[in-house]
């Protein structure tokens, strides 16, 4: 991460939401799969006030293990030296999606109707059962449109929903990095929940709150590589030996070579993940990433983006393989050719798929043109 990017966390760090609570829907909520959550939670953090119109409302949806508390980990939205967002003007909401772990309603969550935690019976949740929910959250909030939604990743999808199927509750639209996973990517995906399940300590998905299955999470984890870039891994790691002083080329007592340099930082980066998320919320969450499509619903793709009236800002980035920039592209195109109105931009970084964490001023660089 840049010099600068470390500074704007730093400065961000005391930045702490105005209000957080849990919004419960008082009701069994239908979900697409055919299954039913009844009296759900969703957790979500409000930075700044809404003003007497309740028109300054941005709604920003987090990525896979992000969480309700946008300043947490996109704090260059708010801070540096042209920040996307104001807070003497906007007021920033955060929701936590069904199925993750940080306060909504989530395998974690204990199933009213068994008493127990849902643990592995966690319905299949998809996209467009979140953003339906999360209307319901805006709505009891008293707001009628979003001034703008904006997220990355499975974030960008929830903002495309939003634009689809509500498309009188939005302003402006900025996904990122977001389209329908490719068979490349749904692979990857299915070879993280394999690796879970492949744990001797999964029991099933019951596993013990204090005996988790923490080496499947970890290598699973370890398929962030898929977010980064070849450049980039070359750039940062090529052929060294970990930094640690293992030599690759000499076996170790325990009859294993020592590591090269990536070998080390994707074991680093799995057990890191296992101090914050939890083994089913992330089968879930990838899931839904999965069964991401916004035309699905619909008679054609034209037909799904005819219905958006915001306006809509695609971002690709030029070296995502997990999302590729083209795909991205091809979206933006189609959208336009149905009558919305959308532009295509492209950052380009190294970083892959993350770049939108790993160079967040570059992103707000990028994105400052279209505000103005």
């Amino acid at each position: 991460m840049s010099t600068e990017a470390q500074s704007a966390i730093r400065a961000a760090a005391a930045i702490q939401p105005d209000l957080e609570g849990d919004y419960v829907i008082d009701d069994v909520v239908a979900l697409e799969s055919g299954e039913v959550l009844v009296r759900p939670t969703q957790r979500y953090a409000m930075y700044g006030r809404l003003n007497a119109a309740r028109d300054n409302a941005v709604f920003v949806a987090h990525a896979l293990s992000g969480n309700a508390e946008v300043a947490t980990w996109w704090p260059q939205l708010f801070r540096g030296a042209e920040p996307l967002l104001d807070l003497d003007r906007d007021c920033v909401i955060g929701i936590n999606i069904f199925g993750s772990c940080y306060g909504s309603t989530g395998p974690g969550s204990v199933d009213p109707e068994t008493g127990r935690l849902y643990g592995p019976t966690f319905p299949l949740i998809n996209v467009r059962d979140m953003v339906r929910a999360q209307e319901k959250l805006i709505t009891a909030l008293g707001i009628r449109k979003l001034k703008l939604a904006i997220g990355a990743s499975i974030g960008g999808m929830q903002v495309l929903e939003w634009a689809v199927l509500f498309p009188d509750r939005v302003t402006r639209a900025v996904s990122i990095g977001a389209a329908p996973l490719g068979a490349m990517g749904l692979g990857l995906n299915h070879l993280q929940r394999q690796a879970i399940m492949l744990d001797p300590k999964w029991a099933g998905g019951y596993y013990s709150p204090d005996d988790e299955p923490h080496g499947g999470l970890a290598i699973a984890r370890a398929g962030v590589i898929s977010y980064k870039s070849v450049p980039l891994f070359e750039q940062r790691f090529g052929r060294k030996p970990n930094r640690t002083g293992e030599n690759p080329w000499i076996s170790t007592a325990a009859g294993q070579n020592g590591r090269f340099d990536v070998a080390g930082f994707l074991d680093y980066q799995g057990h890191k993940f296992n101090d914050r998320f939890d083994a089913n919320a992330y089968i879930s969450i990838t899931r839904a990433m999965d069964t991401f499509d916004p035309v699905r619903a619909h008679a054609s793709p034209l037909a799904a983006y005819s219905r958006i009236q915001a306006h809509v800002t695609m971002v690709g980035i030029s070296t995502d393989w997990l999302f590729p920039p083209e795909d991205v592209r091809s979206m933006a195109v189609v959208m336009a050719a149905a009558g919305a109105r959308c532009d295509y931009r492209e950052m380009a970084s190294n970083h892959g798929h993350d770049a939108f964490l790993a160079e967040p001023e570059h992103l707000v660089r990028l994105l400052t043109p279209v505000f103005e």
